[in-house]
């Protein structure tokens, strides 16, 4: 990372591109370092040796949640191949938690940002709108784990909960309009006094105190 000057410069460009404190990165970079192997990127592989990650259900959405364009705010749509620090720290920054001296503007868009990237992981193909078949995917893999969840249990699960959102939707919708699916703004509506903030942490990366949503 450079001398012990252009180390702070970084570091102080880092802390207000992410919000992460000095601190806070130091420790993120080191977890960074044990995932590549002390390389300056990270590549899907590297995921592979997580062991909390390899029990999670979920466990490809969530990586490929790090290599999403959109997530990275590079481009709406693709993946990038391999993440440098910064990226990592971008998609951590997802994650963080909620400071106590946040102002309502400021817990606004924090909220807003963590379901922005839940959307995207229902969103497969960045078309801004989540299809039942997407729905169902997600809905499907989660409950993949559970013994006592047949297919077409879950399948109708995903069913219940896509028609509920529909008709949060449908509400709004005009009478010659077709429902195409969920848009990013029927998703801040559905998660509406939901708490978002306490559901969304990353216990694989072993973060708890920092990544802990409180």
């Amino acid at each position: 990372m450079g001398s012990a000057h252009s180390m702070s410069e970084e570091v102080r460009e880092l802390v207000s591109k992410t919000g992460f404190s000095s601190e806070q990165i130091e420790q993120l970079h080191r977890r960074f370092k044990q995932l590549s192997g002390g390389q300056p990127t990270i590549r899907k592989e590297n995921f592979n040796n997580i062991p909390d990650l390899e029990l999670n259900p979920i466990r490809s959405k969530i990586i490929h949640a790090f290599f999403d364009n959109r997530n990275l705010r590079k481009a709406p749509n693709g993946l990038a191949d391999e993440i440098n620090f910064e990226d990592f720290l971008i998609i951590m920054s997802y994650f963080r938690p909620i400071e106590p001296n946040m102002d309502e503007e400021q817990l606004e868009r924090c909220r807003k940002e963590k379901l922005r990237f839940l959307f995207h992981m229902y969103d497969s193909d960045s078309d801004g709108r989540i299809t039942l078949e997407e729905y169902r995917n997600v809905v499907e893999e989660l409950l993949s784990g559970n013994p006592h969840i047949g297919k077409e249990s879950a399948r109708s699960i995903a069913d219940g909960a896509m028609m509920e959102a529909a008709s949060i939707c449908v509400g709004q919708m005009q009478p010659d309009q077709v429902y195409e699916g969920i848009t990013f703004d029927d998703f801040l509506k559905m998660w509406q006094g939901i708490d978002i903030e306490t559901k969304m942490h990353v216990r694989f990366l072993n973060m708890d105190a920092i990544a802990l949503c409180h």
